[in-house]
């Protein structure tokens, strides 16, 4: 099962559009996540109409709309594998524990907020992840959105791609 990862999509207040190369492959995927802000229903909408399945939450930059179309926490299971998706996660320091005590049924938890990209695991095995921006890299050098396979209970082929920058 192929996965797309994404967050913190903020349009249009961070950029005016997505970018091609995450556009061109949302319909590659055989699942896409979603974790928060994405700001405007049109986006969404869009994403929505591409995805195979989209599995998604609202974020502390989404309003009543939105929020009325998205949970704060999801979770699916794909691949064999239990997905939960959050925005927060609070502090970097101390995240592995917080999450694995909040979300002890899950095998992945997927979350964004910082635009930071995070790959780890906690003790327990939960694995976390986060797939920064596409379109706001803040104080990271590059946009990034994050790829996968989850087959046979295994999550494989954990990718992160960086996106070239916006033309002005």
């Amino acid at each position: 099962m192929r996965l797309l990862l994404i967050s913190d999509t903020h349009l249009p207040k961070r950029a005016r559009q997505l970018p091609a190369e995450l556009l061109d492959r949302i319909p590659l995927a055989d699942a896409v996540i979603h974790a928060g802000d994405w700001v405007d229903e049109a986006t969404l909408d869009l994403v929505q109409a591409r995805a195979k399945r989209l599995i998604a939450v609202h974020g502390n930059n989404d309003g009543p709309a939105l929020r009325a179309r998205l949970p704060e926490v999801a979770r699916a299971e794909l691949g064999g594998l239990r997905f939960g998706v959050v925005h927060e996660t609070g502090p970097a320091a101390g995240r592995e524990d917080r999450c694995a005590e909040r979300f002890p049924d899950l095998d992945v938890l997927v979350f964004g907020h910082s635009h930071i990209p995070w790959d780890s695991t906690a003790p327990g095995g939960l694995r976390l992840l986060n797939p920064g921006s596409p379109t706001d890299r803040r104080r990271q050098p590059y946009c990034t959105y994050l790829t996968a396979q989850a087959s046979g209970g295994a999550l494989t082929e954990v990718r992160l791609h960086r996106l070239p920058p916006r033309r002005p």
